[in-house]
């Protein structure tokens, strides 16, 4: 079958890296003014990749089976281990993910929602009364002891080092899975060598925390994630590894806190700037938080493309026929800024939803497929909480001033300015 590429640039790759560098977002909107819906680009990580945002293309991508397409080789799994969702394949994902999909449904999810508003409560006790802050510094110490909690299920001296710990692994980690060259270990130096000291100490925590799981003769009455990963086991009878429990347990840990806390920072920014919604949100029900909380996710996504690598000797996407090993990018930001999807997709409407759900391949901030955010119901929860409990006990002053210009952190776009909030108490 003969391999039917897109059109894309033919600059040098270092002028393309430089340029997706420069400003992501505008030069995937100048890329689609040029190519339209498909084109291909040279990227720094990924090599030759191929970018779709026509929602039927992106729709077969992301529902194609994954022996003949799955995740990129170069991906998080290469910094959260080997035993992570983003490094598994096939049976073992499928496995995997039939374990860890429990605590984040039905009972269990729930019984989160108290942690949330707790959470928020103790983080929101402290912030200054009429004068401006960043919020984002906040939403992330609040979705982290969210996780921690979800995760481990209780406080300690071992949870008090991980909340340190774990946002300057993350963050270190979403660099070097983008520029895998900052991994060299350059005799103890660098930044590979000080993850790597991070991911020992991580290890180190996390087995004093299984032990003492083990030993606990409660632990079929908890509801923590590590008693259900301890207790679990595969259908042949055995249990998770030492190993594969810290690798999951980390990419957890990972996903569920920066893009969460980030995607409310946005919601911040964007609440401000827009004080029709801010007002009817105030005593407002969970259908309207749930549609508010949507459309931040598709005007400000944090996480604007996902990826599949092609495992067959060839894969057919719509028009295009991929040899084995393109790289295929479902384009999330341009999806969201589709107008045949969404008229006037500049303009913030949370009243889009207003009876009906997003479509799954036209909003997909969570991914999609077999590779879909097995977390998407908790984060969603997690940010309707978090928002709620934070307008039922504040006033957020509207801004008059520009939008916040995004910021790219390795994995995340962020608001540059940590999403600045005034508030006074209600």
């Amino acid at each position: 079958m003969d391999v039917v590429l897109p059109d894309g640039p033919s600059s040098p790759r270092l002028v393309q890296v430089l340029q997706f560098a420069a400003s992501r977002r505008g030069t995937l909107r100048r890329l689609r003014d040029r190519y339209g819906s498909a084109f291909t680009v040279q990227s720094l990580n990924l090599g030759r990749t191929v970018m779709l945002s026509d929602p039927q293309e992106v729709r077969e991508l992301l529902q194609a089976a994954p022996e003949l397409a799955d995740t990129p080789d170069a991906n998080l799994g290469s910094v959260l281990g080997p035993g992570s969702m983003f490094a598994i394949a096939g049976e073992e994902h499928r496995r995997q993910r039939k374990l860890l999909t429990p605590p984040f449904h039905g009972r269990r999810l729930r019984a989160y929602e108290g942690i949330v508003e707790e959470e928020t409560r103790r983080e929101t006790a402290s912030w200054p009364i009429g004068r401006e802050f960043p919020v984002m510094p906040s939403t992330m110490r609040i979705t982290l002891n969210v996780i921690l909690r979800a995760v481990f299920g209780a406080d300690g001296a071992e949870l008090d080092e991980l909340r340190v710990l774990l946002p300057q692994a993350v963050k270190l980690g979403s660099v070097l899975a983008v520029v895998p060259a900052l991994r060299l270990d350059l005799g103890g130096r660098g930044p590979g060598a000080r993850f790597a000291r991070h991911r020992r100490r991580y290890d180190e925590i996390v087995d004093v925390l299984v032990d003492r799981a083990q030993a606990d003769p409660r632990l079929a009455e908890r509801d923590d994630v590590l008693a259900m990963l301890v207790q679990s086991r595969y259908d042949d009878g055995s249990a998770m590894s030492r190993g594969q429990i810290a690798d999951q347990l980390l990419t957890l840990l990972a996903a569920g806190h920066e893009t969460t806390a980030t995607t409310l920072a946005w919601a911040v920014e964007r609440l401000r700037r827009h004080p029709e919604v801010l007002a009817r949100l105030a005593g407002a029900g969970d259908d309207l938080f749930d549609a508010t909380i949507t459309e931040v996710q598709r005007v400000r996504p944090v996480i604007e493309m996902t990826s599949r690598q092609v495992r067959a000797e060839s894969l057919r996407i719509g028009r295009w026929t991929l040899p084995r090993g393109t790289v295929v990018t479902a384009s999330i930001a341009l999806l969201h800024d589709d107008a045949t999807l969404f008229p006037e997709p500049e303009r913030f409407d949370p009243d889009r939803y207003a009876g009906a759900r997003a479509d799954t391949y036209g909003w997909i901030p969570f991914g999609g497929g077999v590779r879909r955010c097995l977390g998407a119901a908790f984060a969603s929860l997690e940010m309707r909480v978090v928002l709620r409990t934070i307008l039922r006990d504040f006033v957020l002053e509207p801004a008059t001033g520009a939008p916040e210009r995004s910021h790219n952190r390795g994995i995340a776009v962020a608001p540059a300015r940590g999403g600045l909030a005034v508030v006074r108490r209600r």
